[in-house]
C-alpha cells in the first residue's frame, strides 16, 4: 500500500497539544488512518510565534521528528490570493503560505481551519 502522506496544518498541531488526553487528538486519529505527516516551515514560525517559553521545549523535541518543508520560491510563485482577492475570500497570510506549500508539494492539508482552507481550488482537505 502507497503510504499516505498529508501536510499537517497548524490547527492540527495545536489541538494534540492541548489535549490533556492525547488519545482524543485529530493528529492521532490520522496517523491510526494511516497517514504519516509533513508540516510547513511556516507552521513550526506559527508554533514557535504562539508558544511560550515554557512550550519551547516541547515543540523542540515534537518537530525535531516530523520532515519540514521550506517554504519556497516554487510555493511563493503559486497565486493562491489573487483568486481570493477575486473572490472577495481571503485568508489570513501565513494560512496563503501553507495552502502554497501543500499545493506545490502536492500533499493534501490536515486542518480544522477547515472555512479558511475550503477556500483554496486546488487544495485537498483530509
Amino acid at each position: 500500500m502507497a503510504e499516505k502522506v498529508i501536510l499537517a496544518d497548524t490547527s492540527i498541531l495545536i489541538d494534540f497539544f492541548r489535549k490533556s488526553d492525547k488519545k482524543n487528538a485529530k493528529l492521532l486519529a490520522l496517523v491510526h488512518q494511516g497517514y504519516t505527516f509533513k508540516v510547513s516551515s511556516i507552521t513550526i514560525y506559527e508554533i514557535y510565534a504562539g508558544a511560550t517559553l515554557i512550550q519551547h521545549q516541547f515543540w523542540t523535541d515534537f518537530l525535531q521528528k516530523i520532515k519540514i518543508i521550506p517554504f519556497d520560491e516554487a510555493s511563493a510563485a503559486v497565486f493562491i490570493n489573487n483568486e481570493l482577492k477575486k473572490k472577495r475570500k481571503q485568508i489570513e497570510l501565513a494560512d496563503l503560505f501553507i495552502a502554497a506549500t501543500a499545493v506545490t508539494s502536492m500533499l493534501p492539508i490536515a486542518t480544522l481551519n477547515i472555512k479558511h482552507f475550503d477556500r483554496v481550488n486546488d487544495l485537498q482537505l483530509v
